[in-house]
């Protein structure tokens, strides 16, 4: 399937002029996956258009991973090559632009491989590119593409139009000005953003099957939506699409167990009825059909990696929920339902107070630290989310997928 020209070109456009604005002069990184060459050429395209000095193109091949994965001393399997890092270091020094394709060929490429292993590489998330994108040293955003395997893993069959055709909707690319209503939706986002902080609650609680977790939050939390401020003041969107509200809790008063409403594709490895027990602010239990070990690998990577650090709300008003699809990709499936992250507290989550202050001074606040950030889904029609207010008091937040408040 060929996604014609003119459609590519229009999507670029909201790209680089609602979700991260190219200016005059800018470095542009894209990530993309081989399959992804044809949004990443229009990238550039678009980019050079608006004036930038230069695009620079990084495409990865998962089977290189998994050749990697098979083959390499284990030894050496953490390592990443200083050239990639170098590289990321650089555009944060011009704060530059950065645009991550998602949309993988192989969503469960990995499936079978031993998974301590698939752990230890977690190629192509570089440490480095997370820095970049937790301290909004660039702008940044993530957007998906089609593939024909990615739709196979969707569809049963590699239906490449089929999959463009709902992500044409889900980016609001089909509306006759797809830039004015993302701006709309950016707009109600932060609307209602500023109504859950205007309720300053102590916590939420998620309560469903298999859920009953409670998660303490930051003294006067802040909630905000995807549009963010990169260092140098520029704002951008970074992610795309996006349809969330979110905070970043207190690591250390998260309690109970949470069961994924969705599966969740990590590390080439497709985790099927994930659950995981929280005491004291971290996981003690790790359970899944599939794909457990792959999970403890991760949350071994660091003492952050196995604890909180975002909470994340979205209605049923979604269009990728209402889609009725799992896209088996992250960047979807949290903007489907509600959803949690284990790994770094999210600085544009934290109160005024706090998002100056070093790392000693963010633990010890109970913000989480970890090179890695891992979303997952735990919302829907049968899970109810309540606010509770610092005297104890609840209110519904959420109930069949509908805002109560």
């Amino acid at each position: 399937m060929t996604i014609p020209a003119a459609e590519l070109a229009g999507y670029a456009d909201v790209v680089f002029d609602i979700a991260v604005p190219v200016l005059a002069d800018d470095r542009v990184l894209i990530n993309a996956e081989i399959e992804h060459a044809p949004l990443a050429r229009a990238l550039a395209e678009a980019a050079y258009a608006r004036g930038a000095r230069y695009v620079d193109i990084w495409y990865f091949d998962p089977y290189a991973r998994r050749s990697r994965i098979q083959h390499a001393d284990a030894a050496t399997l953490s390592e990443i090559p200083s050239w990639l890092d170098a590289r990321n270091e650089e555009l944060a020094r011009h704060c530059g632009v950065l645009v991550n394709i998602r949309g993988t060929a192989t969503p469960d490429l990995l499936a079978g491989q031993d998974p301590v292993r698939v752990g230890l590489d977690r190629m192509p998330h570089l440490p480095s590119r997370q820095r970049l994108q937790r301290e909004n040293l660039v702008r940044w955003t993530i957007i998906p593409y089609p593939t024909a395997e990615w739709a196979r893993a969707v569809f049963g069959e590699p239906d490449q139009a089929r999959l463009w055709q709902q992500l044409r909707t889900i980016l609001r690319l089909d509306q006759p000005d797809p830039r004015a209503a993302w701006e709309r939706r950016i707009t109600e986002l932060l609307g209602r953003a500023k109504v859950l902080e205007e309720m300053r609650l102590d916590a939420v609680r998620f309560e469903g099957p298999g859920t009953d977790l409670t998660i303490g939050l930051l003294p006067d939390a802040r909630w905000t939506a995807a549009r963010l401020e990169s260092v140098k003041g520029h704002v951008f969107q970074a992610n795309l699409p996006t349809e969330e509200v979110f905070t970043t809790p207190d690591y250390r008063r998260v309690e109970g167990t949470v069961r994924a409403t969705r599966p969740l594709a990590l590390n080439g490895t497709v985790i099927h009825d994930l659950e995981l027990t929280f005491t004291a602010g971290a996981v003690t239990e790790v359970r899944a059909s599939s794909g457990a070990d792959v999970v403890r690998t991760h949350q071994a990577t660091d003492a952050g990696a196995a604890r909180l650090g975002e909470l994340a709300l979205v209605d049923g008003s979604s269009p990728v929920g209402r889609s009725g699809i799992t896209y088996l990709e992250t960047l979807l499936d949290e903007n489907a339902t509600c959803h949690l992250a284990w790994g770094a507290g999210l600085p544009p989550g934290l109160p005024a107070h706090l998002r100056t202050r070093e790392a000693a001074e963010l633990d010890a606040a109970g913000v989480n630290l970890s090179d890695v950030h891992v979303d997952f889904m735990v919302g829907g029609p049968e899970v109810t989310v309540t606010g509770i207010d610092r005297d104890g008091g609840e209110i519904v937040l959420l109930r069949n997928d509908e805002w109560q408040v």
